[in-house]
């Protein structure tokens, strides 16, 4: 018999109790948190959808690869059985661990940027391009064409632009060209997936200009679901295959752990030149801790070694991005705009088409995160110009090109009625979309600000 509805494929023999808040509640514990979700106590949240980072449940598999954590300071058999996983799935023979996706960023950009230097990505996420600015660098974006509409169907909205790429690479210079960096899936562009043929070509370009290519692989697994599913050519292979057939055409990776190995923290650099790994392993030496550990446990990298393989079970992906699925379907019958169609592991929710009367000056995607805690106790993620504005010379805001909300989903936590609930909240949204209220930010730091502003609101004329 074929079965149309999709169950979590595992048992729940560990349960985390939520507590219970009122309307009124959530009132107060928001303007508490100065309009800002980031500055929520979780204890006070019901849902959080704020990322999937580091937020996974673990498996009985990986809880039990803990308690074999070698905690040595140096060569521990907990870094070797991780070593080889990675390079195993890599292909890349030099690894450097590390806490989490971010200090690796900082390892490697650093590193290879600097003053004059140019990255270009499909898209960058805030932690990358703040690395690749602090280092004096300059990050680019060349998202696809495909990706600017926001609802129609396309199976590759993350690809990145190559003619564009080519362009870019011949008017900077190719010395000047500090990496191309392709993010899989592309977080910031709504979380949606990469080609194989996309990664081939930008791979070709770099190799034609003698530019480095680094693969930002915190959800490979998601992405290589995606290919095998929609690419032509890609269904015969396996999950795992397609990931290591893409890894293949980098010279190096970055993997936040938190993500598709499915561990709470963790995370790794690996790259194929000896030199900048050496020049990378003196770094994560002075700032993470020794090479065989960089500030992670014994039983941090056995959780993730397992995690690495897990992640790549079929029936594992099949409930992942069927689930992440189902969220979406439900919100667009209701009449929800977002990104279309859901990654794997979020759905973006379109602020500024939901809130027409909220200009990018009075932040829509902030508007609707801090309804929907008020509402329903959901915690969500702004990515809009309050993550990826910036200032002119004038001091007047430049918006980002979308006002979204992400609802990014950790893995093997949420059940259906969960979604749900979260469904029924949008409800809510609905009801009083008219009547919500924009924000403006009172104070803000000088890099990702969207962690730690804080916010007012202001009535709309």
């Amino acid at each position: 018999m074929q079965h149309h509805t999709v169950i979590e494929p595992f048992r729940i023999k560990v349960v985390e109790p939520i507590r219970m808040t009122s309307t009124e509640e959530r009132e107060i514990r928001l303007q508490e948190a100065h309009f800002n979700p980031f500055l929520l106590h979780s204890e006070d949240v019901l849902i959080d959808l704020l990322t999937d980072s580091g937020t996974s449940a673990m498996s009985a598999e990986q809880w039990a690869a803990i308690m074999r954590g070698d905690e040595s300071y140096a060569g521990a058999t907990s870094w070797l059985r991780l070593e080889k996983v990675i390079q195993d799935l890599t292909g890349c023979p030099y690894v450097l661990p590390t806490h989490q996706g971010r200090a690796a960023e900082h390892l490697l950009y650093t590193r290879i940027g600097g003053q004059g230097k140019i990255f270009f990505s499909n898209t960058l996420f805030d932690t990358t391009r703040a690395n690749i600015e602090y280092s004096g660098a300059t990050g680019i974006d060349l998202p696809a064409p495909e990706s600017r509409d926001a609802g129609q169907w396309y199976p590759f909205k993350g690809n990145l632009d190559t003619t564009r790429l080519e362009a870019g690479i011949r008017e900077s210079g190719p010395e000047n060209v500090a990496a191309v960096i392709l993010t899989v899936t592309n977080n910031s562009g709504g979380g949606q997936p990469v080609s194989m043929a996309n990664a081939r070509e930008v791979a070709a370009i770099c190799r034609r200009y003698g530019v480095r290519f680094i693969l930002d692989a915190c959800r490979i697994a998601e992405n290589a679901w995606f290919i095998h599913q929609r690419e032509p050519g890609m269904s015969a292979m396996t999950c795992r295959e397609i990931a290591q057939e893409m890894f293949r055409l980098a010279d190096g990776c970055i993997m936040s752990a938190k993500k598709d190995a499915l561990v709470n923290m963790g995370g790794f650099l690996a790259l194929k030149d000896l030199e900048l790994a050496l020049q990378c392993r003196t770094v994560l030496i002075i700032t993470e801790g020794y090479s065989t550990y960089g500030g992670l446990s014994g039983r941090d990298m056995e959780a993730m070694a397992q995690g690495l393989e897990e992640v790549f079970h079929h029936d594992y992906l099949h409930y992942r991005i069927h689930s992440t699925a189902y969220l979406e379907e439900k919100l667009i019958d209701m009449g929800i705009p977002m990104i279309q169609p859901a990654g794997g592991h979020a759905v973006y929710i379109d602020a500024g088409a939901l809130y027409p009367h909220l200009p990018p000056h009075l932040y829509p995607g902030q508007a609707l995160v801090c309804e929907l805690y008020r509402l329903g106790g959901i915690r969500c993620c702004e990515i809009g110009s309050v993550m990826f504005g910036r200032y002119d010379q004038d001091g007047k805001l430049v918006p980002a090109t979308r006002e979204l909300v992400r609802l990014a989903i950790p893995r093997r936590v949420y059940t259906q009625s969960h979604m749900d609930y979260v469904i029924e909240t949008f409800g809510g949204v609905l009801n009083r979309r008219d009547k919500v209220k924009g924000l403006r930010i009172d104070w803000e730091p000088p890099f990702l600000r969207h962690f730690t502003a804080r916010f007012e609101e202001v009535p709309h004329s």
